[in-house]
């Protein structure tokens, strides 16, 4: 196929021209890097990474094409990629699509034949910024005012965007790799949650499934008063809250009605952003970090086990040390030292930072959902 320019502009000036591939036209978002060397589909398909652009540090992507059962929601979220080099013939008896057809079908763009560690680079020292990309707009001056009319990522409630419209029941497992599907769910444990999305991933839900739980999903906006009255009728014995992208800070009526689950003393397992805003609602606020955590080889020693995880990571924001005095840090960041999972003293309420259904990166850390199972 042949490449067509693309023009990118950051705001902090820095202007450049680059390859595209996929999708065609103008997005603008926040960039970040991720170290992950595998799963670039279930990276784009992840709703965390809505209203971002994804740097990948793995040199060459593309090479395993793209196919349906890999995708971590229905479409992708991430305003697009950067990729130093792009492969355009998969290699893999799995691949139903390339990866530009992959971005085609979802409106994402595809950017190449760039420096990804210049880009990298910059990313660590300055921190994540909004950009522009466009293959229409090749104009530096039109791009900055493009960019400068658009809200920025802490502004946007994108939660609502990728969110189930409507509740259903999830009905399958974890990937059966000798028959290369997904595995029926079965409810043998007769105990029933129900998952708020928030941007779940598909492997979480699979995960929870397959430790023997009855899953609802249920969308963003639920009905708090519903789901507390169910659990005290023992319809449900307990609530996850799900991954999602964007500043938590700003999800104030979802912090709200946490805190009414919190006061209700209903039992909560929460990942990511779930894990931010049981923070939240607690009363000790969400920070930014200077480049966030993204990919899949980052240490987290387990405080009980003294055990170190290898595990997957994707967030821009983290929970601060106050929250110590009400909680017990049960995980720690071995790269900057940061909070990775607390149990809340006196609560039936547990939470993680980091993925520990990985999809992709490494299972050092699935254990946390047979506890979930365990504790209702």
């Amino acid at each position: 196929m042949s490449l067509k320019p693309i023009w990118i502009y950051f705001e902090n000036g820095v202007f450049m021209e680059a390859k595209s591939f996929g999708y065609d036209g103008t997005k603008v978002g926040e960039i970040v890097f991720n170290t992950s060397m595998s799963g670039y589909q279930e990276i784009m398909s992840d709703p965390s990474y809505a209203g971002q652009f994804v740097v990948f540090t793995m040199p060459e992507i593309g090479i395993v094409g793209t196919n349906d059962d890999d995708m971590e929601s229905k479409t992708i979220h991430a305003s697009g990629m950067f990729v130093r080099n792009f492969n355009e013939e998969a290699s893999n008896f799995r691949s139903t699509s390339s990866l530009s057809q992959f971005l085609n079908t979802h409106n994402s763009l595809g950017i190449c034949d760039i420096d990804t560690r210049y880009l990298t680079k910059l990313i660590r020292d300055g921190g994540p910024q909004m950009m522009v990309a466009s293959t229409e707009v090749c104009d530096k001056n039109e791009l900055k005012k493009i960019l400068e009319s658009t809200p920025r990522i802490e502004e946007v409630n994108y939660i609502e965007k990728v969110s189930t419209k409507d509740r259903y029941t999830h009905t399958t497992a974890a990937w059966d790799d000798t028959k290369l599907e997904y595995k029926t769910a079965v409810a043998h444990l007769g105990k029933k949650i129900v998952a708020i999305d928030f941007g779940v991933k598909k492997n979480i839900l699979n995960e929870l499934s397959e430790v023997g739980l009855e899953v609802e999903v249920v969308p963003f906006d639920f009905d708090v008063e519903e789901l507390i009255s169910r659990y005290e009728s023992k319809d449900i014995h307990g609530v996850f809250l799900s991954n999602g992208p964007g500043d938590p800070l700003i999800l104030k009526d979802e912090a709200k009605k946490v805190k009414k689950l919190i006061e209700a003393k209903v039992s909560i397992f929460a990942i990511c952003l779930g894990h931010q805003l049981l923070s939240i609602a607690h009363g000790h606020p969400t920070y930014k970090l200077k480049f966030g955590q993204h990919g899949g080889n980052h240490p987290v020693k387990n405080q009980d086990s003294k055990v170190v995880e290898i595990t997957a990571q994707n967030h821009n924001y983290n929970v601060p040390d106050s929250v110590c005095s009400i909680a017990k840090v049960t995980h720690i960041n071995l790269f900057d030292n940061t909070i990775e999972g607390l149990d809340y003293i006196d609560e039936p309420i547990f939470s993680i930072q980091h993925h520990p259904e990985a999809s992709p990166g490494p299972h050092d850390s699935k254990y946390i959902f047979e506890e979930f199972a365990k504790r209702l």
